[in-house]
């Protein structure tokens, strides 16, 4: 369960990164989920604070033309470690080396994966509409790391599945589109 739990919540924050690290740091708060014990100050009043206020920054820039492609730059690498976090915070009882070297591959990979095709619909989205249709991008990001944060939390497989079924249908479109262009 942990391992299906920090998958979804890394690939929630290759959409956004601070937005599931909020819901572990509420969630750690109000006691609903358990962390390792090197990672308890996720649970405190003052990291719920800090996460919240810089999702609120983080949500709010990705609405600013020009700023969303430039924040892709300096997310990309903290949409990766915040995968490896995320995934880590749940993984306590495994031996360090063991942990670590999940978290790097498994949370670090989820979020690599939806972070890379969020930057490519952006990018896409940017081309085909000037940069009007990025709103709705931001939007369609914000909703998918906060319903997959959600859902992982409740339902650890169920949003597993969802991340798998995202991921196969995102590949199935590089596909077509790769033999589109080939003529």
């Amino acid at each position: 369960m942990a391992l299906a739990l920090g998958v979804a919540l890394a690939a929630a924050a290759g959409l956004r990164v601070f937005v599931p690290l909020l819901v572990v740091s509420l969630a750690a708060y109000f006691d609903y989920l358990e962390l390792a014990p090197s990672f308890e100050w996720l649970a405190s009043l003052s990291a719920v604070a800090t996460f919240g206020a810089a999702a609120a920054v983080e949500i709010t820039a990705y609405y600013v033309p020009g700023l969303d492609h430039l924040l892709d730059l300096v997310m990309t690498p903290l949409a990766l470690v915040a995968g490896v976090v995320l995934m880590a915070v749940l993984l306590g009882d495994l031996p360090p080396l063991l942990r670590w070297s999940v978290a790097l591959i498994a949370g670090g990979g989820a979020a690599g994966i939806t972070q890379a095709a969020s930057t490519l619909v952006r990018a896409k989205s940017a081309a085909a509409t000037g940069g009007l249709g990025n709103p709705v991008v931001a939007t369609g990001e914000l909703g998918g790391s906060a319903i997959l944060s959600a859902v992982a939390l409740l339902f650890p497989v169920m949003a597993l599945l969802l991340v798998v079924l995202v991921v196969w249908f995102v590949i199935g479109l590089r596909r077509k589109a790769a033999r589109r262009e080939k003529g």
